[in-house]
């Protein structure tokens, strides 16, 4: 899985909700001719990220690039099962990448326009926030 190799802290606080907000960077597709761009905001799971990246890879078959624009930078902690309240912050469980509404989250290239929009939409249903495909 993905995750950050050096963090200065290793547990983050929450922040307040994202409802409201739209991207502000990585709005534009960069490397590929075609993307998957977020609808809704959310945290994307580095599970969700590989999962994602394996299907874009199995249904390219070789044939054409990918560029993964998000990355899980964000640590999530997770107490264990019965455990009480009080007694400190749980261990990090996982990361997430905080992704906003007009985010591009992948983008392909190198094949047709029609695979490239099957790869993206079977892609899309791996991930927590709802997806469009977008081209240059």
């Amino acid at each position: 899985m993905l995750s950050p190799k050096k963090m200065k802290h290793r547990k983050w606080h929450k922040v307040a909700g994202t409802s409201g907000r739209v991207a502000s960077r990585n709005q534009k597709i960069s490397f590929g001719s075609a993307g998957m761009k977020a609808m809704t905001s959310g945290w994307v799971n580095a599970r969700e990220i590989e999962a994602v990246r394996r299907v874009l890879v199995r249904f390219t078959r070789k044939g054409g690039r990918i560029w993964a624009r998000i990355f899980p930078y964000k640590p999530i902690t997770a107490k264990g099962g019965e455990v009480g309240m009080g007694k400190g912050k749980g261990v990090v469980d996982h990361y997430v990448a905080s992704v906003l509404p007009g985010m591009v989250l992948f983008e392909m290239d190198g094949i047709t326009m029609d695979k490239m929009k099957e790869a993206m939409k079977l892609g899309g249903h791996k991930l927590s926030v709802r997806t469009k495909f977008v081209t240059k």
